[in-house]
């Protein structure tokens, strides 16, 4: 598939769908020590210790939702596919600060629920075109709150269902006018966080 290939998310719904039918984890999460690394990499980047409330678009089987739920009073995490609900819902039972709905993205972003001060995209904005992913990034700018936290991060090989590339989906984020304040580039994963408050933790903090 290429970049820009005019298909719209709903068009892939039958592919994530057929992805959870036969396993309730299909990029292995939950198993794979890339993600637990990729995890805790994005983590240690959050400038501040605790967040009140959180949005995680594109949740998938819910792992880490789970982690954001550890540094947040309230997370709200979503997909699209019913069967990623349904795996996240499993994974975060008992977890009573999580809130687990189903949002097709950009046109069913929780306007109502904002703001945020904390947003978390991973691995979805390149399932969308560009003009998709230009929207996703203005709803996230505009729900941050007035010390928010919004975060992408993303594979970066090339695979088939990809229809936009991820230095894109980057740049979309870059557009809107909040400061960058961590860029941590791999082979395999681009991490980007930006903020309303430029400012580095040390200087948060009075260190200098």
């Amino acid at each position: 598939m290429t970049p820009d290939d005019g298909q719209k998310p709903a068009d892939r719904l039958p592919y994530f769908e057929s992805l959870y039918d036969s396993d309730d984890d299909p990029y292995g999460l939950r198993t794979r020590w890339y993600e637990e690394r990729k995890r805790n990499v994005l983590l240690a980047a959050l400038p501040h210790r605790r967040y009140a409330t959180a949005y995680e678009p594109g949740c998938g089987a819910g792992e880490l939702t789970v982690a954001l739920a550890a540094r947040c009073d309230a997370v709200l995490a979503s997909d699209f596919s019913a069967r990623a609900v349904e795996s996240a819902r499993r994974r975060t039972a008992g977890l009573s600060n999580v809130r687990i709905a189903s949002h097709a993205l950009p046109d069913g972003w929780p306007h109502d629920e904002a703001p945020f001060d904390l947003i978390v995209v991973c691995e979805l904005g390149y399932f969308l075109d560009a003009p998709a992913m230009c929207t996703l990034a203005e709803h996230c700018a505009a729900s941050l709150a007035p010390d928010g936290v919004l975060v992408a991060c993303d594979w970066r090989p090339d695979f088939d269902e990809r229809a936009l590339a991820t230095d894109a989906v980057h740049g979309a984020f870059a557009n809107t006018g909040l400061a960058r304040t961590v860029r941590h580039a791999e082979d395999d994963f681009l991490l980007e966080l930006w903020c309303r408050d430029a400012r580095s933790v040390a200087q948060r903090e009075g260190i200098r």
